[in-house]
């Protein structure tokens, strides 16, 4: 690939991630509603990749392969789902190679708008990996209105607590564009927009009251289909806006735009024609939608099948900025405008035991100790085990998750990786 090391002819790059999106939510991916006309939009402008997955099946660990290149296992906190708890050991250590931290170093305006969920102040921050600008909330789940979570307040500039009137959605947006508009023509910049949206609590820009708000925030308390396509809608405006704000700047032409979601859909997500959700290594729970647009490089209107991971785009941009990674660090995703790599893509995750594999159209998988391969060209749903039809490639792709495993550290027996709404703590929850 080739590019131009001046500043002024280096892409700019905005990396938007939602927050537990189906595959199947939006319209340009066969969506139930007219909920995403920006983003269906987007898709005409530039490539929907079809095979788009993301590191892991739950938040901050896909966070953790996003920010660094590299699988979330390599680091502690990148076990952890979610991050509940204020420790040193559990966050993206400062200092740490990130994606941010080496565009800054190369002479990029970085900025994180929206969710970090990568670890607690006074250890770990995005001002702290290579951000120089940070609005948004550092939690898993805030209120959409109230911004922040059973009873504690969780919205920030910079390392400063805030406090602002909004809706949270539109709070992102909006600031996300305003730090578009600030940027000088001749400096490039990195915007990472991740939203709350469509994450629960289930609220919408219209519910405003007390009453309309949920008291309880907690995923399996209120909400409907209706209520998440809603949020999605409001979201998609939000992206217009940045999106006119790129333009009004006339950065359209060189901004490498991504917008995919951290993991599977959730409770009202559509993931069809696959099967499994959020907290699930079949298909459901870590494919995801996968909007690039580029129009200086990339063609308009095109499907791409090609496998594509969230630890691919650190090394995609930086290669398209013409800066280095870490030679201390090497990266685990590849630059998916470079050379063609043939590979397998590997998770794991501490729930159920869950294990996959997935090479060309094969994919491997083990949940508490069933083993399953499936040909996903064939078959999307997972529903036909061939394990015994194809007992060489079953053998083949069993023995290369083994190698790999063997490759990254142990899961560590203390890692929180299911967070369960009994009776006790959803009563907690409520006060």
């Amino acid at each position: 690939m080739s590019t131009n090391n001046t500043l002024a002819t280096r892409p700019n790059f905005v990396f938007i991630l939602a927050d537990d999106l189906g595959y199947a939510d939006l319209g340009c991916y066969g969506g139930r509603e007219n909920c995403s006309p920006i983003l269906d939009r987007m898709a005409t402008e530039g490539l929907l990749f079809t095979n788009g997955y993301a590191n892991s099946c739950v938040c901050s660990p896909s966070r953790f392969a996003i920010a660094t290149g590299r699988y979330q296992h390599r680091l502690r906190g990148g076990f952890d789902e979610p991050i509940a708890s204020v420790s040193p050991k559990l966050g993206l250590p400062p200092g740490y190679p990130t994606m941010a931290s080496i565009l800054r170093d190369a002479g990029y305006a970085t900025a994180l708008i929206g969710k970090w969920h990568m670890g607690s102040l006074p250890w770990f921050s995005p001002l702290k990996s290579g951000y120089q600008e940070f609005f948004g909330h550092r939690g898993g789940a805030a209120d959409y209105f109230k911004h922040g979570s059973n009873g504690t307040h969780d919205l920030w500039e910079g390392d400063e607590e805030v406090f602002r009137e909004g809706y949270l959605t539109d709070l992102i947006s909006d600031r996300a564009a305003d730090f578009i508009r600030r940027q000088r023509p001749a400096k490039p910049f990195l915007l990472s927009l991740h939203y709350n949206a469509p994450h629960w609590p289930w609220e919408t820009r219209d519910d405003k009251t007390e009453s309309d708000r949920i008291t309880n925030i907690a995923h399996l308390d209120g909400g409907s289909v209706k209520t998440y396509l809603e949020m999605i809608r409001q979201m998609d405006e939000g992206i217009g806006r940045v999106l006119a704000a790129i333009d009004e700047t006339g950065a359209h032409e060189n901004t490498l735009i991504v917008f995919t979601s951290d993991n599977g859909g959730e409770r009202f997500s559509d993931t069809y024609p696959l099967i499994g959700k959020k907290m699930d290594l079949l298909e459901g729970g870590i494919r995801v939608p996968y909007i690039v647009r580029w129009p200086r490089r990339l063609p308009a209107g095109e499907i791409w099948d090609q496998p594509v991971i969230g630890m691919d785009w650190m090394p995609t941009f930086i290669a398209a900025a013409g800066a280095r990674s870490h030679p201390d660090y090497p990266l685990d995703g590849i630059d998916l405008f470079g050379e063609e790599v043939e590979r397998n893509l590997y998770w794991r995750m501490k729930y159920r035991n869950q294990k996959a594999v997935r090479s060309g159209v094969w994919k491997y998988l083990s949940i508490d100790g069933n083993e399953f391969l499936y040909d996903l060209s064939q078959d999307p749903r997972e529903r036909a085990n061939m394990r015994y039809r194809e007992p060489e490639k079953f053998a083949e792709l069993q023995d290369a998750y083994l190698k790999w495993d063997r490759s990254m550290p142990p899961i560590p027996e203390d890692a929180l990786y299911h967070l369960v709404y009994t009776e006790e703590t959803m009563a907690k929850s409520a006060g």
